[in-house]
C-alpha cells in the first residue's frame, strides 16, 4: 500500500469484510456509502448535516466541476475541500462515465475524448493526462484513472477494444500522476490531517459483461499497479441480475489487500447485497435523486410520498429510523410539502434517504464485526 492511502480489513463474514481506510483527510469506515456531491454540493443538504449524518466521504464529479467553475478557478481557492468547506475525504471520478453518457456529443480515440459541453455546446477534451491533471487540480484525497465506459449491449470484439484502450489509458494515467502529484494544492497549503500524504490513484476494471475479460482486466490493471481498484462499466442498462453475476465474477480476483469500489449502485438492498460480496466503497445518486421525486426509502419498503394517501397520515416515516426527519415530522406534513413544491420537500427527503443509506452501510459493518449475514431490513 503506498504512502497516499492505507486500508486494513478488521473483520470477515464469509466473503464479506469491514476495515479502515485511512486518507489524508481522515477515516472512512467500510464498507462505506459515498454521497454524490456532482458539483461540490450534495443537492439541498449543507455540509453541517452531513457531518451530522456522519458522512465520511463524498464523492465530486470531475466533468461538471471542470466545466463549472472550472478547475483552475477551484485550485486557485486552495482546492476542492477548501473551496466546498468539507474537511473530510473525497474521492473525485475521471468524468469519463459523464462524458461516456453524451452519446451523440462525444468522440473517442486513442488520444482521448473529445465532446462538446451539455450546458453551451462548446467543444472540450479529456485525455488521460488531461483528465489526472483536472483532479490533482481539484485535490481529492481518491481519483480515478481515466477510462472508456463500455456501452451495454456490446459485441465481444468492442468489449474487448474498449478494455484494451482503458488499460493503455489506465497507465498513461498513473504515469502522469506519478510525475505530478506532489502538485495536489492541500499538499502544497498543508490542509490535511495526515501530513506527508499525496492523492491515491485507483485503477478501473472494465470489460463489458464478460467474465473473462473482466478477470483478464483485473489481472493487466493490478499489473500496472494502483493502490486501489474499481469495477466500472456497470449499471448502463444491463439487468439487473446480471450486474450482480459480473460483481461477483470480478470481485473474487482483485487483491485482498486493496479497497474495492464499485462505481455507481444501487438500491439500499443492492448495496448490502455487495458488500456481501466483499465491495468496500459504493456511490450512487439514488438516494438524493429519488429524494427530489419523492421516492423515500424505508425499512418497511419504499414510500411514494406524494400519493394523496399520506395526506392525513399523522405517523412517522419510518419507526425504525432515528434521522431527524422522522423524529419530528408526519407523514402528512411531508406529503404537504411535496404537494406544495416546497423547496424544503426536497431538503428533508434527501436528509432522510441519505440517513437511511447510511444505517444500512452501519448495520452492514456491524453485522460483519459480529460475524453474522448482513441483511436489507432493520431487525432481521
Amino acid at each position: 500500500m503506498s504512502l497516499s492511502l492505507r486500508f486494513q480489513v478488521e473483520s470477515t463474514y464469509e466473503a464479506a469484510r469491514a476495515g479502515r481506510l485511512i486518507t489524508p483527510h481522515g477515516e472512512v469506515e467500510t464498507p462505506a456509502f459515498m454521497p454524490v456531491g456532482t458539483l461540490a454540493s450534495v443537492k439541498g443538504v449543507s455540509q453541517d448535516i452531513l457531518e451530522e449524518l456522519d458522512v465520511q466521504i463524498l464523492l465530486g464529479n470531475t466533468y461538471h466541476l471542470y466545466l463549472r467553475p472550472g478547475v483552475e478557478q477551484i485550485r486557485r481557492l486552495g482546492g476542492l475541500h477548501r473551496f466546498m468547506a468539507w474537511p473530510r475525504p473525497i474521492l473525485t471520478d475521471s468524468g469519463g462515465f459523464q462524458v461516456f453518457s453524451l452519446n451523440e456529443l462525444r468522440k473517442v480515440n486513442e488520444k482521448g475524448v473529445t465532446f462538446r459541453s451539455h450546458l453551451d455546446g462548446s467543444s472540450h477534451s479529456f485525455s488521460p493526462e488531461s483528465a489526472m491533471e483536472a483532479q490533482i487540480g481539484l485535490g481529492a484525497d481518491i481519483i480515478m484513472a481515466f477510462d472508456e465506459c463500455t456501452e451495454y449491449p456490446a459485441p465481444p470484439e468492442r468489449a474487448r477494444q474498449s478494455m484494451e484502450l482503458t488499460l493503455r489509458w489506465a497507465q498513461r494515467s498513473k504515469n502522469y500522476f506519478e510525475e505530478h502529484k506532489q502538485q495536489v494544492p492541500w499538499f502544497q497549503n498543508d490542509d490535511c490531517v495526515d501530513q506527508g500524504q499525496h492523492q491515491a490513484l485507483f485503477g478501473i476494471v472494465q470489460g463489458g459483461m464478460d467474465h473473462e475479460l473482466r478477470k483478464e482486466s483485473v489481472e493487466r490493471t493490478v499489473g500496472i499497479g494502483f493502490p486501489g481498484y474499481a469495477i466500472g462499466g456497470l449499471s448502463v442498462g444491463e439487468p439487473r441480475s446480471l450486474t450482480r453475476e459480473v460483481v461477483e465474477a470480478t470481485v473474487e480476483h482483485l487483491p485482498p489487500d486493496t479497497p474495492r469500489y464499485l462505481m455507481g449502485v444501487g438500491t439500499p438492498e443492492e448495496i448490502v447485497e455487495y458488500a456481501s460480496l466483499g465491495i468496500d466503497m459504493m456511490d450512487c445518486v439514488l438516494p438524493t435523486r429519488a429524494a427530489r421525486h419523492g421516492l423515500l426509502f424505508t425499512s418497511g419498503g419504499k414510500i411514494s410520498i406524494k400519493q394523496a394517501r399520506y395526506a392525513s397520515d399523522e405517523a412517522t416515516l419510518d419507526p425504525n429510523c432515528a434521522c431527524h426527519v422522522c423524529s419530528r415530522y408526519s407523514r402528512a406534513y411531508l406529503r404537504h410539502l411535496y404537494a406544495s413544491n416546497e423547496v424544503l420537500a426536497q431538503v428533508l427527503n434527501t436528509i432522510h434517504n441519505l440517513s437511511f443509506y447510511l444505517d444500512t452501510m452501519r448495520r452492514v459493518r456491524h453485522s460483519i464485526a459480529l460475524g453474522k449475514k448482513a441483511c436489507f431490513l432493520s431487525g432481521v
